[in-house]
């Protein structure tokens, strides 16, 4: 199924994309919850970022450019970092690059929905605890990063985080290809069997440093080919069976 949040005359609300007919649905994602009996066309509606999540993870430094590179031991820590909440954004809304004349980095990523709750979990039991998957762009203001080498605020402005375009549940994490493209010129196109770190293996250790709630995303690394652009660039951030995440960059004086 594809869930979707929405916007139509002043009020939010969830459903299920079903061809170009949008049926609302009226409780909890990730509990209970039924039809309306309510549809919308979705060319009558505004979507928005699938969720609101509780908490948004990210995993750096997370592909390789061929499967022989990937290193034979995975890292006994990986790479992770947060990010506000206050970044996400949905599909069609503006990129507020901070500062004048400057230039961040696209990253276009496969972003994991947990379900349910989530704790010391073993790598056989992940996928019980995903609810779907949805499409990310993990924007990067390098300039931003700290000397000694924290992220947190290069990755923390409010729009940095664009999510959409549905929540997707029958998706095979193993078979999906992550790409983006700038301007309409191809600049990401890569599998999730060159991530260093699976999605599997991932989950199951930050399970074990955290408890994973219902409606926390994992933004579970970027392909080889990000860039840094600027004002005026658009990106469109794509995953076959989910959909096509399209979003332009603008300066913060234009926002």
């Amino acid at each position: 199924m594809k869930f979707v949040r929405f916007a139509i005359n002043a009020k939010t609300s969830q459903g299920v994309l079903e061809s170009d007919t949008i049926r609302e649905i009226q409780g909890n994602l990730f509990g209970e919850w039924r039809y309306s009996g309510v549809s919308y066309a979705t060319q009558d509606v505004k979507l928005l970022a699938p969720l609101e999540p509780n908490q948004i993870i990210g995993i750096g430094a997370n592909y390789v450019s061929k499967v022989d590179e990937r290193p034979g031991m995975l890292p006994d820590i990986p790479v992770f970092f947060f990010k506000p909440t206050s970044s996400v954004i949905g599909p069609g809304d503006r990129i507020v690059i901070p500062g004048s004349n400057q230039q961040v980095k696209f990253e276009s990523e496969l972003a994991v929905v947990i379900g349910k709750e989530a704790r010391n979990i073993c790598e056989s039991e992940v996928l019980d605890y995903i609810f779907g998957y949805t499409v990310g762009n993990d924007v990067t203001a390098p300039q931003y990063f700290h000397e000694n080498g924290h992220w947190t605020i290069g990755k923390s402005f409010d729009t940095f985080t664009p999510l959409g375009p549905v929540i997707e549940t029958e998706l095979n994490p193993d078979t999906v290809r992550v790409e983006a493209r700038l301007n309409g010129v191809e600049k990401q196109n890569s599998g999730t069997e060159l991530m260093i770190i699976p999605v599997r293996e991932m989950i199951a250790y930050l399970s074990r440093v955290m408890t994973l709630k219902p409606g926390v995303v994992i933004l579970t690394g970027s392909p080889l080919g990000s860039e840094l652009v600027g004002a005026g660039s658009v990106i469109e951030c794509e995953i076959m069976g989910i959909g096509n995440l399209k979003n332009t960059f603008v300066d913060q004086q234009l926002a």
